[in-house]
């Protein structure tokens, strides 16, 4: 595997990077909660949060930066038993190489 990653996009360099580097600036992590009953939209309570509801109300996901000095999950627990919105399970997920590199040309007009 590579050190270093250059992507190409319609005929012009867009980034040359160290592979660990590229993937701390542009990857993203996400925390996904499996609920106990779906929400019809996302409360208020958790309104400014970077979550999206998804699979018909089901799931909740969070977008979180591993590099920050707080992730803000923490908070986020704590805001979902305030609310009383329970789990039953959750992961994360990481942004892969190959997801960087489709939003980087995607992102080129």
């Amino acid at each position: 595997m590579a050190d270093r990653i250059g992507v190409i996009s319609k005929g012009s360099l867009i980034v040359v990077e160290e592979k660990t580097a590229l993937m701390r600036k542009l990857g993203k992590k996400q925390l996904t909660l499996q609920l106990q009953a779906p929400l019809p939209a996302l409360p208020v309570g958790l309104a400014g949060l970077p979550l999206e509801l998804m699979k018909d109300g089901n799931e909740l996901v969070y977008s979180f930066d591993t590099q920050a000095s707080e992730t803000g999950i923490a908070g986020l627990l704590r805001k979902l038993n305030e609310l009383g919105i329970e789990f039953k399970d959750l992961h994360t997920a990481e942004s892969s190489l190959e997801d960087i590199f489709v939003n980087l040309v995607r992102a080129r007009p």
